[in-house]
């Protein structure tokens, strides 16, 4: 059942349809009761009592119809307002107004469900998150204080990991907060593709071999078996975009394309024009176990970890960061078809006055 849009159309058992019959009968059980009262000689009084004791057990019969559910939607709503959001009206289907009222309250409650058990799972994830390097960093510190360990570079360097790892969940939280805010203006401008994205793998490239902290990716990933392959033509490609939200775009997905990958495989990406005078078609490729065609729809959600790599370090918002900086220029990002590996496809639509 989709949300309502507004009115109802006319429908032949609607409240006003029932309130006008109960008015037709009342009147027409009167006016012949006084007919028969006119040819059997009957007392009017008698008759007085018959059409009230007629109509009063239609008007409750009527009314009963009308206030139980009101009397049931009350109940829900009060339970929903002390935060239980399980409970749904019924007689949703009834083709009146309050059909419309139960509907409409049971959607209300459907989107409150949903909101706190993403909220029960947002806060589950992220204490998880901060939980795992929170704990590595105080066992490390825990053993140079105690002197179980010395403060050597190596150390150091565990820390620093660490650090930068927290660093990079909060930078993309306060990347969603933003989202959610709306507050993120886009900064558009024309570059040249090549020598961009070429920029943006040397520098997954740099974070593989042991400086994450030039990576924007939400995960960092630290492996350097993955060859990372450049493909766009033609050399000259330009694209318009902000090149600061479409780094966000191109690091996630290289960095969730080389999780996924088997050693020594290759990512490849790969920029084309668009459809459209001054689009570009852009594709991040993987020679992994690919994605499910059931779970595609769900890869681009908030802290989905992709099932197999729950456990390879990743916060799962890096997909939801791609999505959003590719929905605030108007583009489109899913998963395409592939015969092997998962192929994620990124079209952006460039500016209106875009020529070549």
């Amino acid at each position: 059942m989709g949300r309502p849009g507004g009115l109802r159309p006319f429908s032949p058992f609607s409240i006003k349809t029932k309130l006008g019959t109960l008015v037709v009968v009342s009147v027409f059980i009167t006016t012949g009761l006084l007919m028969v009262a006119v040819r059997t000689s009957t007392e009017f009084r008698f008759i007085t009592v018959f059409s009230v004791i007629a109509s009063m057990l239609i008007t409750q019969f009527v009314a009963h119809s009308l206030t139980a559910p009101l009397d049931e939607m009350t109940t829900v709503a009060r339970a929903i307002s002390d935060g239980d959001y399980t409970r749904r009206v019924r007689g949703a289907g009834r083709r009146d107004e309050l059909g419309d009222l139960a509907s409409t309250i049971n959607l209300m409650a459907d989107d409150l469900e949903a909101v706190d058990r993403h909220r029960k799972e947002l806060v589950a994830n992220v204490s998880h998150e901060l939980r795992t390097p929170i704990a590595a960093l105080r066992a490390v510190l825990e053993n140079v204080v105690d002197g179980v360990s010395a403060a050597d570079p190596e150390t150091m360097r565990t820390m620093l990991k660490q650090t930068e790892r927290l660093g990079r969940l909060v930078e993309t939280l306060l990347d969603l907060s933003r989202v959610d805010n709306g507050v993120v203006p886009l900064k558009a401008r024309r570059f040249e593709v090549w020598p961009y994205l070429s920029g943006v793998l040397k520098e997954s490239g740099l974070a593989a071999a042991g400086r994450p902290g030039l990576s924007s990716g939400s995960g960092g990933h630290t492996r350097n078996d993955v060859h990372l392959h450049l493909d766009v033509f033609p050399p000259g490609l330009t694209a318009y975009a902000d090149a600061e939200r479409l780094h966000q775009v191109v690091a996630n997905l290289i960095d969730n394309a080389v999780k996924h990958s088997p050693p020594h495989g290759r990512v490849t990406v790969r920029a084309r024009e668009g459809e459209a005078p001054g689009s570009l078609a852009l594709e991040v490729r993987d020679e992994g176990p690919g994605i499910p065609e059931a779970e595609r729809h769900r890869v681009f959600e908030r802290f989905n970890r992709g099932g197999a790599n729950g456990g390879d370090g990743g916060t799962g918002l890096g997909l939801a960061i791609a999505r959003w900086a590719v929905g605030l220029h108007g583009g489109h990002i899913g998963v395409a078809e592939s015969s092997r590996g998962c192929r994620i496809l990124v079209t952006l639509p460039g500016s209106s006055k875009a020529s070549h």
